[in-house]
C-alpha cells in the first residue's frame, strides 16, 4: 500500500514523497533513507494545493498540514483531568514527539498508544517527551490512560480546534456521527476527525519530522519513531 511521508527536509510547500514498506529496514538503514529523499526529485510527487479555505475537506487525501520547518501554532488543552496544559511552554522545556490520534474508540490508535508507551522511557531518556492529542474528551482520555497504563501526556482536541491549524482535520463519514457525539462530549459539533499524524518538534517550537497518513490503518512503527528521534536529537 502507497503511503505519505514527510521525511526530515527544508519546507517545500505541499510536497509529497512516496516510499515501499519501510519495516524490514534497520533503524540506521531507515534515517539514511529518509535524509536521502529529500535528494530523491524523481520521487517527488508536488500537489495542486486548491485556494486557502477554512472549510474541512471531505476526504483525508486532500488535507492540507503543517510542513517541516514552520512552527506549531498555540496550542493549550484540557489533560485527563481536564487541567488546562500549554503545550507551547512544555515544548519550549524539551523536544517533543506530538502524536494526533482518532480517539480510544479506535483499535489501530489504541494499538499506537501501546507503542508509545514501549518507547517512552528511551524517548524519556533520550531527552524527549511525548504528548498525545485526540478528539476524545478528558474523561475518555482518562479512560485509555488507565486501560493502557499510558505514562505521558494525553490532551483533548474535542472540537479540532487545534487539528484544523494543522491542517490535518477532515470531514468524518456519517457513520461516525454517533461515536464522535459521545466520546468528544458532544464538542466535535462539526463531526471532524485528524488524519493520524507524529510530529517531531524541536525547542523553538518547529517542525523537524512528520508522519502523515491518510489511512488510518497506517501507522509509524515505534522503532522508526524512535530511530527518527534519535537522529535527530542533536540538531534539536
Amino acid at each position: 500500500m502507497t503511503q505519505y511521508l514527510f521525511s526530515m527536509n527544508t519546507p517545500i510547500r505541499k510536497t509529497f514523497q512516496r516510499h515501499t514498506p519501510l519495516k524490514r529496514l534497520t533503524g540506521f538503514v531507515l534515517v539514511c533513507l529518509l535524509t536521502a529523499m529529500q535528494f530523491n526529485a524523481a520521487a517527488q510527487k508536488v500537489m495542486n494545493q486548491p485556494a486557502t479555505t477554512n472549510t474541512p475537506p471531505a476526504m483525508p487525501e486532500d488535507i492540507s498540514p503543517l510542513l517541516i520547518g514552520e512552527q506549531i501554532p498555540a496550542m493549550v488543552l484540557p489533560d485527563k483531568d481536564g487541567n488546562l496544559f500549554n503545550v507551547n511552554k512544555a515544548v519550549m522545556e524539551k523536544p517533543t514527539i506530538l502524536v494526533f490520534y482518532r480517539g480510544g474508540w479506535c483499535p489501530f490508535c489504541t494499538k499506537q498508544l501501546s507503542g508509545l508507551q514501549d518507547i517512552n522511557t528511551d524517548l524519556n531518556k533520550k531527552g524527549f517527551q511525548v504528548i498525545a492529542v485526540s478528539t476524545d474528551a478528558p474523561e475518555m482520555l482518562k479512560n485509555a490512560a488507565t486501560k493502557e497504563k499510558l505514562e505521558y501526556t494525553l490532551l483533548s482536541d474535542a472540537d479540532l480546534n487545534l487539528a484544523q491549524k494543522f491542517g490535518i482535520a477532515f470531514k468524518a463519514p456519517e457513520s461516525y456521527a454517533s461515536l464522535l457525539t459521545k466520546n468528544s462530549g458532544g464538542k466535535d459539533k462539526d463531526l471532524l476527525l485528524p488524519v493520524p499524524s507524529v510530529f517531531i518538534l524541536d525547542k523553538k517550537g518547529a517542525i523537524r519530522f512528520e508522519y502523515i497518513n491518510p489511512d488510518f490503518k497506517q501507522r509509524i512503527s515505534s522503532s522508526l519513531l524512535l530511530a527518527a528521534a534519535q537522529a535527530l536529537y542533536d540538531e534539536l
